[in-house]
């Protein structure tokens, strides 16, 4: 007979295994309910006129039913609990419930149909409503309870995620405008105003990112410069290695806050960002557009509208320089990534701060890439941006510069009446600042030391607050150079091996 000890010591272990029976049950059951990513909550906004992509987790086999107003789909899970199906393109409207039926039943409120858009970047798409000029008026008039904003809770992984963390959709009113991005909120206001229907803003942004943490792994092995870097994070991983902060180490956000989205029906996709590759900005020229079709490689939306901010003017006191600049070859390397279909730019640098890298001024922001997106995307008959350069010649010793986008033509931006901004070499490489005057849809350069001009800058400064080349209907034109000389950031590459966290 088993002594009161031994009896005791197995009824504990009985007990032990009986509560790791239950908890693990528990867990069994929990994961067997039917779910849906956090993307699906109360005041979602799905996108309209096209088909409408649900998908979630569910018991191996489990079928799954699906309705929205008048539909109704079904799907089965497969072997591993995943489910997905395709609603067929509603029309803007709602508020609708989607209900989602399995084992457990799902019912998500307040649904609305209408135009989505993924909102990205680092810290000035990230930059709150509540932070802007005239913050307070601003905050008191955001009473728009069709424009919705789904923010993305901050995280890395190293591998591709199937969820973000916990989040939900968020009304816009007085009471939570003020976490909105500021951009995003600008942007989807306009949008609001001219197509009158509901606006949903997916915002995922992190302060202080590259380009390449935003980009996945097999997008970036694309690039010969980039080609090893799957195995090389690979063995980094393997090492044990932090990854670091998530400005620097690739891929990190793509895996956790981006990746996560897809397949969410959208129409696109606003982009602030570049600060932080600043220093390679050469290297951006392939590394900007490498992210884009990468995002849309993985939508499978086809050639989605993708608009982005260049950089405004910063590092006050650097406007005078002759010697180059890298905020100006990184604007570079943004408007050449216009090249790529369906882009299109908001040009800033009139309306920054030289003294602060987040200027606060976000309201014209947004206006100018929702005029973007107005005329490319919506069609309407309007100027999208400013003058745009496309040619030089060369007659004398003048240098006629010749432009698109001049709207109803070109303008001049200063109570003096005259162009600043401009600057031209010889054969000898050698900038000198310019005068410049407007003659039709041209602007002429000269300077009276330099009998054979051959290149022209503008703008081509860190602080180019006083470049004031515009179009009449009040845009500014985009700094730009003529030459392909070699610049400050040309030789500087990215380097995992270089890579030490912080």
């Amino acid at each position: 007979m088993l002594n009161k000890f031994k009896m005791a010591g197995i009824n504990a272990l009985v007990r032990k295994m009986t509560l790791l029976l239950a908890v693990s049950f528990y867990s069994y059951a929990i994961h067997a309910e039917v779910r849906l990513p956090q993307l699906f909550s109360d005041n979602m906004v799905l996108q309209r006129n096209a088909p409408i992509p649900i998908w979630g987790w569910a018991f191996p086999g489990e079928k799954v039913t699906v309705s929205l107003n008048q539909q109704v789909k079904t799907a089965k899970s497969g072997k591993d609990g995943r489910w997905r199906l395709q609603l067929d393109a509603e029309a803007a409207g709602g508020p609708y419930e989607l209900e989602v039926k399995g084992q457990n039943d799902l019912l998500i409120k307040n649904v609305l149909v209408g135009e989505v858009w993924v909102c990205s970047g680092q810290s000035n798409m990230e930059f709150a409503l509540r932070n802007v000029q005239n913050h307070a008026e601003e905050i008191k008039a955001a009473n728009y309870p069709d424009i919705r904003e789904l923010r993305v809770p901050r995280n890395t992984s190293m591998t591709p995620q199937p969820d973000i963390l916990p989040t939900s959709w968020k009304i816009c009113s007085p009471d939570t405008a003020g976490a909105f991005s500021a951009v995003a909120y600008f942007f989807a206001r306009k949008l609001y105003a001219e197509l009158h229907v509901p606006i949903g803003l997916i915002h995922t942004s992190w302060g202080g990112t590259n380009v390449e943490t935003w980009t996945s792994l097999d997008g970036l092995s694309a690039d010969p410069d980039f080609k090893e870097l799957p195995a090389a994070a690979a063995d980094k991983m393997q090492a044990g290695l932090p990854p670091g902060p998530p400005n620097s180490f690739p891929s990190l956000l793509f895996n956790a806050m981006l990746s996560p989205l897809i397949p969410y029906g959208i129409r696109g996709a606003i982009w602030y960002q570049g600060e932080a590759n600043g220093d390679r900005a050469y290297q951006y020229r392939r590394t900007f557009p490498l992210m884009i079709n990468d995002w849309r490689q993985r939508w499978h939306e086809g050639d989605f509208p993708f608009y982005f901010v260049q950089l405004s003017s910063f590092n006050a006191g650097h406007g005078m320089e002759l010697t180059g600049s890298n905020w100006a070859e990184l604007r570079e390397a943004q408007l050449l990534t216009l090249s790529l279909p369906n882009t299109g730019m908001a040009v800033t640098t009139d309306i920054g701060n030289p003294m602060d890298v987040h200027p606060t001024n976000k309201q014209d922001v947004g206006l100018r890439l929702a005029l973007n997106a107005l005329q490319k995307t919506y069609g309407m008959n309007l100027v999208p941006c400013g003058p745009i350069y496309r040619s030089i010649s060369i007659k004398d010793s003048l240098a006629i510069l010749h432009f698109s986008n001049t709207g109803s033509g070109l303008d001049i931006h200063n109570r003096y009446g005259y162009l600043q901004g401009f600057q031209v070499a010889g054969a000898d490489q050698q900038f000198k600042w310019a005068k410049a005057w407007v003659k039709g849809d041209s602007v002429i350069v000269y300077n009276e030391t330099i009998t054979a001009p051959v290149a022209v800058r503008y703008g081509w400064t860190d602080d180019a607050m006083d470049a004031n080349l515009y179009n009449k209907e009040g845009l500014p034109a985009s700094p730009f150079r003529t030459d392909h000389w070699e610049g400050l950031t040309t030789a500087k590459q990215y380097s995992i091996e270089n890579h030490k966290p912080q």
